[in-house]
């Protein structure tokens, strides 16, 4: 008798170990594909850029920048003062500056379409980043969602296990009791 029950204790142990192998395996396979999440969203494909999309960020870049504000101040203060100092028959755009108004009118008119197809870039990234996000909000969810499934999983067969080896071991107390007792 005592045999058979150092059998099925050792059985119950052996269950126990391959139970905890597998959820080892389990958990490494999750820690890899996790890694492989990581590193496709911490390195993202690179994105391939038409001629006019570089342009557009240039010029956008550049016209956003204090670059171009201070030399465009001084290209406008050196084109007033010239027509205004200048001797009349040197004069090219006489007071009101009508020629600079148009001029500026003109840069005014061609950048802010660039500017705004290269903000328009930028925001479909941001939605495009937005979803991502989500996505990858949702997967969690659904990861913890499993996970409580499997712990949930675990504890039932973790308490099966349990009163299998209370049992085997009440059965072992009452065989010591009955020896004590004869």
């Amino acid at each position: 008798m005592e045999k058979q029950e150092t059998v099925q204790l050792n059985k119950l142990l052996r269950t126990n170990d391959e139970s905890l192998r597998k959820l080892h395996a389990i958990v490494e396979a999750t820690m890899q594909e996790e890694n492989l999440i990581v590193q496709n969203l911490m390195n993202p494909p690179a994105e391939i850029l038409t001629k006019g999309q570089r342009i557009s960020d240039k010029v956008a870049r550049f016209g956003g920048s204090w670059a171009f504000i201070i030399s465009f101040g001084i290209i406008l203060f050196a084109w007033v003062l010239l027509n205004t100092v200048s001797p009349k028959a040197d004069v090219f755009d006489p007071y009101p500056f009508i020629l600079m108004n148009l001029i500026l009118s003109c840069i005014a008119a061609l950048q802010a379409p660039i500017i705004m197809m290269s903000q328009n870039r930028k925001e479909e990234k941001d939605r495009q980043r937005a979803e991502n996000d989500y996505l990858v909000n949702l997967k969690a969810e659904l990861e913890i969602r499993n996970l409580h499934r499997k712990i949930d999983l675990l504890m039932e067969e973790q308490i099966s296990r349990l009163v299998e080896v209370q049992d085997a071991q009440m059965a072992l107390l009452e065989k010591l009791n009955a020896r004590v007792k004869s």
